[in-house]
């Protein structure tokens, strides 16, 4: 591929009022991203692809996210707990590329509003007091990773079936924050692969990534320092609010696409 083909996408950016769109939404997405450890898909990805398009959405925001993941990274090293993240993250690695496999040969929205509805299960037990027991069990810890893997693949939403887990186990907010960071960051870097042997790496989406990293960087860092400060506090709860806004939006989602096919 010619430098010419990798240079001309950043000179055909727009810059109008739904690039300002995009820009809000990607600090916002950032911000939450360095203060909960997740959630800046359920925010880059819907705007992205209503702005762009879905193949544009999800390349750009790997993009995005491999910086700010290393950003992150020795948060989730110091703090994560290995015996918790090896396993999912070895579940993540193997499922991934068959949810890849879904995604082009299955609808994957009847799989969105299954793991969905038992997210929104999960962060109601998480809301009443309930955690599981101190020792997690390895059998669960591979099944969420590998639930995880398989809508990563099939649908880049990957995250909540693991920060459950996450969230469930009892801990510091620093351990919990740490083990989601981790597995977050299993799926992105699983997600890589499969971008590229689905050539959806394209010139135009990398530029868009990379023209909207630096406001995802700089917002991801405020969060991340908001947590070291008052937010460590808050951490837990407003981890279950996003985390069950993201379940029942992709369930809202999922049953609307799948009642619009069936109509």
């Amino acid at each position: 591929m010619m430098l010419e083909d990798w240079t001309r996408p950043f000179l055909d950016i727009a810059i109008d009022g739904r690039l300002g769109l995009v820009i809000a939404a990607i600090a916002l997405a950032g911000f939450i991203r360095g203060f909960v450890g997740f959630g800046a898909a359920l925010i880059i990805v819907p705007v992205l692809s209503l702005t762009y398009g879905p193949h544009i959405a999800i390349p750009a925001l790997t993009v995005m996210g491999l910086p700010s993941t290393l950003q992150l990274l020795p948060d989730a090293i110091r703090h994560s707990e290995r015996s918790v993240v090896l396993p999912m993250t070895l579940a993540i690695f193997l499922a991934l590329p068959l949810g890849t496999w879904v995604l082009v040969s299955v609808d994957p929205n009847l799989m969105k509003i299954v793991i969905s509805a038992l997210v929104v299960l999960m962060v109601a037990f998480l809301a009443n007091g309930g955690q599981l027991t101190e020792k997690v069990s390895r059998s669960i810890l591979l099944f969420a990773g590998a639930a995880g893997g398989l809508v990563q693949g099939a649908a880049g939403m990957g995250g909540p079936p693991v920060v459950a887990i996450a969230l469930a186990r009892s801990g510091t907010p620093e351990q919990q924050r740490g083990n989601v960071l981790a597995v977050i960051a299993a799926l992105l870097f699983a997600s890589v692969p499969s971008l590229f042997y689905f050539d959806l790496l394209t010139p135009e989406a990398v530029a868009y990534g990379l023209i909207l990293l630096p406001p995802n960087l700089l917002a991801t860092w405020i969060g991340s320092r908001f947590f070291s400060g008052a937010g460590r506090d808050h951490f837990r709860n407003v981890a279950l609010i996003v985390l069950a806004i993201i379940g029942l939006t992709t369930f809202a989602v999922a049953v609307w696409d799948v009642v619009g096919q069936s109509a």
